[in-house]
């Protein structure tokens, strides 16, 4: 065998693999009665980030992202 055809074979190894597992995954989430996954085999959580500002007092001892400390100088 050459090392394309090993390639080759270890390529279509993988997509059973792949394959496989999406299945296993499918089986599992039915048996949970959880939503099966999108396209990509993952499911997406959102995290809904409010408009409103933080409150400052949480960020007194922070550095300035970019800016660095607010008591010392740039270099």
């Amino acid at each position: 065998m050459s090392v394309q055809d090993d390639l080759a074979a270890v390529r279509r190894r993988l997509q059973d693999l792949e394959r496989t597992v999406e299945e296993l995954e499918h089986r599992v989430d039915k048996e949970r009665g959880t939503p099966t996954a999108r396209s990509g085999g993952r499911t997406e959580n959102m995290v809904t980030i409010p408009d409103t500002p933080y409150d400052s007092q949480k960020w007194t001892d922070s550095d300035d992202e970019g800016l660095g400390a607010r008591d010392r100088h740039a270099p």
